[in-house]
C-alpha cells in the first residue's frame, strides 16, 4: 500500500507489541527503520526454535517469533549506550515522522533521546511510547508482560471453564492478546496523530498502556458489571444470556453450536431428530432455556455424540443453524475461504522462503503489498546511514572499528 509511502518512522522497539505497531504501518507503506542491538539484535531473533530453515533445510539464525512481526522494516544495527550512536539516533530523528519506543519509563531520556529531547530537533514529531503501566502513575516504573495483565486487567477471571466444571480456573488467552492490542492502538494512535500533524504542524507523544489496552478491551463485561453490580465470571466455551451456545463434542471432534433465537433452536431440534425438545415448556424460549440449562444439555450433549463432526456441520448448515468447527492451524490453512482469501502468503527472503500472514485490511484502491520480507541483523545499515544520513564508506569502517554499529 502507498497511503503512508511519505512516512518514515524509527523503530525503537522489540519483542511483540511495538514491532506489531511498526509491521502495521509498514504494510501501510511507510518506510520503517528498525533499530537494533549490534550482534544480538531483537530479543525475539533468539526465541527459538523453531528457526527458518535455509536452501539446505537447515536452520537458520532467523526465528519464527522474530519473522512474525517485523516483515516490511529494515534492520540497522546501533548500540544505544554508545554517545556515538545517540547522536546517529539524533540525526536520523531529524529526518523520520515518526518514533515508536518501548523501553521503560525514563531510559531513553538519559541517553538524551526522551520525547522532550527529540521534539526539539523534530517539532512535528509523533513519538509513540509503549510500556506496561503507561508513563505516569504508582506502577510506571514497573516492568510488565501480556500474561500479567491478562491476570490484572480481568481477561483471565472471564476466561476459562467454570470453577464447578472439570478443568474449572482462570485461563490465559492462547495468543499475547495484550501485546498485540497494544501494537494495534499504537498504529490507529499514530496514524490519528500523523493527520493532526498534517493539517496543524503540530506533533506529540502518546502514551500507550499494556494494562490500558486489556482494560478497554474488557467493554461490554465491563458495563455488564457497572449496570448490573453483578461481577462477571468465567463461563468456560458456554454463554451467560445464550442457550445453547457452546461447544459439544461430537462422535469424532467437536464442534460449537451457537443457537442464537427460538426459530434456529427449533431448526436444531429438527435436525437432531428431537423435535419434541422445541415445544416442552423448560425451552421453549431463550429465557426458558437459560433457566432450564442444567436440564437441557446434558440431553444435547448426548445427541450431539451421535454423528461426525463434518455430518453435523452439513446438516445444521443446510437448516440455517449457526455452528463451526474448531480448527488447529493446519486445518486452518486448509479452509476454502481461508484459502481463497489467500491468508498465507510466501516471500522470497535473503536465507530462503518465508511464509507471512496476509494483513486483514482490504483497500479497494491502494492494496496492501506483502513483497518485503523480515530483515536479517544490520542487513540495511549501510544503506540507511548511507543513504539518509549520507555517511561515506570510511565513516561507516570507523564507526563499526568502534562498535558503534
Amino acid at each position: 500500500s502507498d497511503l503512508l509511502s511519505h512516512i518514515r518512522v524509527l523503530d525503537l522497539t522489540r519483542v511483540l507489541a511495538g514491532p506489531w505497531a511498526a509491521q502495521n504501518l509498514a504494510d501501510l507503506g511507510a518506510e520503517v527503520i528498525k533499530i537494533e542491538r549490534p550482534i544480538k539484535g531483537d530479543d525475539t531473533r533468539a526465541w527459538g526454535p523453531p528457526f527458518l530453515a535455509d536452501a539446505e533445510g537447515k536452520p537458520s539464525a532467523e526465528s519464527a517469533y522474530f519473522l512474525s512481526v517485523n516483515r516490511g522494516k529494515k534492520s540497522v544495527t546501533v548500540d544505544l549506550a554508545h554517545p556515538e550512536g545517540q547522536a546517529l539516533i539524533r540525526q536520523l530523528v531529524a529526518k523520520c515522522d515518526v518514533v515508536l519506543e518501548n523501553f521503560k519509563v525514563g531510559a531513553l531520556a538519559r541517553y538524551g533521546l526522551g520525547y522532550e529531547d527529540l521534539r526539539a530537533i523534530n517539532p512535528g514529531l509523533v513519538y509513540c511510547s509503549v510500556t506496561g503501566f503507561g508513563q505516569t502513575g504508582p506502577y510506571a516504573a514497573r516492568p510488565g508482560y501480556d500474561f500479567i495483565f491478562q491476570g490484572m486487567g480481568g481477561l483471565m477471571s472471564i476466561t476459562g471453564e467454570r470453577d464447578n466444571e472439570p478443568g474449572g480456573g482462570p485461563q490465559k488467552v492462547g495468543i499475547a492478546i495484550t501485546d498485540v492490542l497494544t501494537g494495534m492502538y499504537a498504529s490507529l494512535a499514530v496514524s490519528a496523530a500523523l493527520t493532526h500533524k498534517e493539517r496543524t504542524g503540530q506533533g506529540q507523544h502518546i502514551d500507550m498502556a499494556l494494562l490500558d489496552t486489556i482494560v478497554a478491551f474488557g467493554a461490554n463485561q465491563i458495563l455488564n458489571f457497572w449496570c448490573s453490580e453483578h461481577v462477571p465470571q468465567r463461563w468456560g466455551n458456554a454463554h451467560i444470556n445464550i442457550v445453547p451456545y457452546e461447544v459439544f463434542a461430537t462422535s469424532d471432534s467437536h464442534l460449537i453450536l451457537a443457537v442464537g433465537n427460538d426459530s434456529q433452536f427449533r431448526s436444531f431440534c429438527q435436525v437432531a431428530g428431537l423435535p419434541e425438545l422445541a415445544d416442552d415448556a423448560r425451552f421453549k424460549t431463550n429465557p426458558d432455556r437459560l433457566q432450564h440449562r442444567e436440564a437441557l444439555i446434558p440431553l444435547l450433549r448426548a445427541v450431539m455424540r451421535t454423528r461426525q463432526k463434518s455430518q453435523w456441520i452439513q446438516e445444521l448448515e443446510a437448516a440455517n443453524v449457526p455452528c463451526g468447527p474448531i480448527n488447529n492451524y493446519q486445518e486452518v490453512f486448509q479452509d476454502a475461504q481461508v484459502r481463497h482469501r489467500g491468508l498465507k502468503v510466501d516471500m522470497a527472503h535473503p536465507v530462503g522462503t518465508v511464509s507471512t500472514v496476509r494483513n486483514p485490511i482490504r483497500f479497494s484502491e491502494t492494496p496492501i503489498r506483502h513483497d518485503v520480507p523480515p530483515p536479517t541483523l544490520g542487513q540495511h545499515t549501510d544503506e540507511v546511514l548511507q543513504g539518509v544520513l549520507g555517511l561515506d564508506a570510511a565513516a561507516l569502517e570507523r564507526l563499526r572499528q568502534k562498535r558503534v554499529i
